[in-house]
């Protein structure tokens, strides 16, 4: 178990897990993997080189921390943390391998292109674009009634994602961001009234209730959310910001919480609605349209019952109230384990918690920021783009109840690896052509008919528009600080390029035109944005239009998901996911330069470990050890059970990011996918397509 003292040399740390006890690949030379001098990382030159470093934002990271790169000569050599941006004052443990990862064995070198076989050879740009041009072309000019190209981004905070959509509407068909608490959080704002996107001024707050949300290790800005709370907590005064973390596991954030309210998987949306309850009933409300809705789906939730549904302890839930409302400046964020499938339910109750308390567009409190304005011509809106439900949408595609695809374009994702169920293999069955930009060949990719090499984030002109959970409106330049490797290419050069050769009107001509457009629409100076100065503001939108917007289909919400709770078999758990960014992301794999965070309570040689306390262990009939196969109707994984008194009653904690079949040597057939236990279901009330409530049945193996 992490404690205080464990907990806070983490948070001093610059990654996640630098602490921890490393467990050595199988077939990999141990000396090497302790020094990592692996022969494809280039040595320095002997010389009088010059040191320069360039100010930008990591696109590996999904907490887009601000960095500054350390370049020796015209070689990027070190990632270091920028104090001056409002995102840095840290490097997270993905953003700091990023100059490492350009020269990984897994990196994509040269366009390649499926075979009659299944295999791949090498071809050259001249022919990969002209494909691509006459599939493009094909796809336009067709009436089939099929999609002409449907696109799935990885990018959830740049413009990139904007110029696919233009490029797909253009040609008729859709473009999806990949799942995250980001689009969760968007589905419930809208739901609720929201106009802009909502922000988080966490820094400014003096209590925080964390509901499933990882603040310090995985959810939102994550450098600049453990800047914020390192600031608040001087060594030698009173905190000025106290924490409370709900979860079902005691991760980093739990461990440096104040107070961690230990509460079941799933059980996230009940809580909420105790405090709801509790403070409508000591008169905590900020009038607004629709009280009487909330007063009425929260008046069950009892201390009595959250307590008996949730696990908590009576005195941590009245510790929690007590905390809020003593509060000048509470903040309620809410969020899932695994930063996807947590649907909109909790993430509503956490907007009307905060509504309660009279928190919106106020310091230390929620609020409503801008969004910036659109540059691409035919782009969906930045709300559309966060309404679309891919997972929803592949559960169609199964069923054949949407149309085919001429073109399906995945950029910078992994949707085969890091999505539930079966149904996202349908969509590229159901795909004419499958085309990958990719700067790692991953699951996906391997999947794809045409794999082109993208240039990495180090190498390209990119952007960062309002990072999810950021407290105010914010826009970063990505800049590159070194030519791209090998044969790899920005793909916004590419689409731009493949758009004038089609004839689309995008209104870009490339890709730093675009940036710069989308700059003058916001009203930032290009100049600065160049010296890798981030541009902010404290503008908000008028709160006119959000409300206490529940009804008659949020009460069936509330019902079913007590019924999901409540209705375990015998022998069954609950799955507690557990994700790190030093274990890569949806979209990244582990990089190899992490592979020493990995604990023997995450891997034992090749094998998954479950973590579960004693009394669950007890109740298995098992001991600590055991091989385990962990089952449900979604499909089975195996692991070896571990005791950590970190995690919750009948509950296994299961660590994300392992089980990859692709990627090369550092995570191929390391432990395994736990997103294969995951099964989608439509959520009552919002019809969001969510996968956070898992149970399984244990046996040994």
């Amino acid at each position: 178990m992490l404690d205080r003292r464990g907990f806070l040399k983490f948070i001093g740390g610059v990654a996640v897990g630098t602490l921890a006890t490393p467990v050595v690949w199988k077939g990999l030379d141990d000396i090497s993997i302790w020094s990592q001098n692996w022969p494809w990382i280039p040595s320095l030159q002997y010389g009088n080189h010059e040191n320069t470093y360039v100010r930008t934002v990591s696109k590996m990271c999904p907490s887009a921390a601000g960095t500054k790169i350390r370049l020796v000569g015209d070689r990027p050599v070190r990632v270091l943390a920028d104090p001056e941006s409002p995102l840095g004052g840290g490097v997270s443990a993905l953003a700091e391998t990023e100059v490492q990862m350009r020269y990984s064995p897994a990196r994509l070198k040269r366009p390649l292109l499926r075979n009659s076989d299944g295999g791949y050879r090498e071809i050259g740009w001249e022919e990969a674009e002209r494909l691509l041009h006459d599939k493009l072309a094909a796809a336009r000019v067709r009436k089939n009634g099929h999609d002409g190209v449907v696109c799935i981004s990885g990018d959830e905070n740049g413009t990139m994602t904007e110029l696919l959509s233009g490029f797909s509407a253009q040609i008729g068909g859709r473009c999806f961001l990949m799942p995250s608490d980001a689009l969760s959080t968007a589905q419930a704002w809208y739901l609720m009234g929201g106009r802009g996107r909502a922000g988080f001024d966490f820094p400014n707050s003096d209590y925080v209730l964390a509901v499933g949300a990882n603040v310090l290790e995985t959810w939102g800005t994550v450098v600049a959310n453990r800047r914020a709370w390192g600031n608040a907590r001087p060594a030698d005064g009173e905190p000025a910001m106290r924490l409370a973390y709900a979860g079902p596991m005691q991760n980093n954030t739990a461990a440096g919480a104040d107070l961690w309210l230990p509460i079941k998987p799933g059980t996230e949306l009940f809580l909420l609605l105790g405090v709801a309850h509790q403070l409508i009933k000591d008169g905590v409300a900020a009038p607004a349209p629709g009280l009487d809705a909330l007063r009425a789906l929260a008046a069950p939730w009892t201390a009595e019952k959250v307590c008996a549904i949730t696990g908590l302890m009576p005195e941590r839930f009245a510790a929690v109230l007590d905390g809020l409302k003593k509060a000048r400046k509470p903040l309620v964020l809410v969020g899932s384990d695994m930063d996807q499938g947590g649907g909109a339910g909790p993430a509503r109750l956490g907007i009307a918690v905060n509504m309660l308390l009279d928190r919106v567009n106020k310091e230390g409190g929620m609020r409503i920021v801008p969004l910036a304005p659109a540059v691409v011509k035919g782009a969906a809106s930045p709300a559309a783009l966060m309404q679309a439900d891919l997972v929803g949408y592949a559960s169609e595609m199964a069923e054949g109840r949407m149309p085919e695809i001429d073109v399906l374009m995945v950029y910078e994702a992994n949707p085969l690896y890091s999505l539930p169920g079966k149904d996202m293999d349908a969509v590229f069955k159901k795909s004419g052509f499958s085309v990958a930009f990719t700067c790692f060949f991953d699951e996906t990719a391997r999947r794809c008919d045409l794999v082109l090499p993208n240039a990495l984030g180090l190498e390209r002109y990119d952007d960062v528009s309002h990072p999810f959970g950021y407290g105010k409106f914010l826009y970063a330049l990505v800049q590159p600080v070194a030519e791209p490797l090998y044969q790899a290419r920005p793909a916004g050069e590419i689409l731009i390029d493949m758009g004038r050769k089609l004839g689309l009107d995008l209104g870009v001509t490339d890709v730093v035109g675009m940036l710069k457009a989308k700059a003058f629409g916001i009203g930032a100076d290009w100049g600065s944005l160049s010296e890798g100065k981030a541009y902010e503001s404290d503008i908000v939108v008028p709160n006119k239009t959000l409300a206490y917007r529940f009804g008659p289909e949020d009460a069936k919400m509330v019902e079913t998901m007590a019924a999901a709770v409540s209705g375990a078999a015998s022998g069954e758990l609950s799955v507690a996911f557990v994700s790190k960014l030093a274990l890569g992301t949806p979209d990244t794999a582990i990089p190899p330069f992490n592979t020493k965070t990995i604990t023997n309570d995450e891997l034992v040689k090749n094998t998954l470990v479950a973590a579960v306390n004693g009394a669950t262990l007890k109740k298995l009939g098992l001991y600590e050890g055991s091989r385990v196969v962990l089952s449900n109707k979604a499909g089975k994984v195996l692991a070896v059970l571990r005791v950590f008194e970190g995690v919750t009653n009948d509950t296994v904690a299961l660590t994300m990011g392992f089980g990859h079949t692709a990627f090369g040597e550092f995570n191929d057939g390391k432990g395994m996918n736990v997103m294969d236990l995951a099964a989608p279901v439509s959520e009552p009330g919002s019809g969001l397509t969510v996968w956070n409530a898992v149970r399984v049945n244990v046996a040994q193996a």
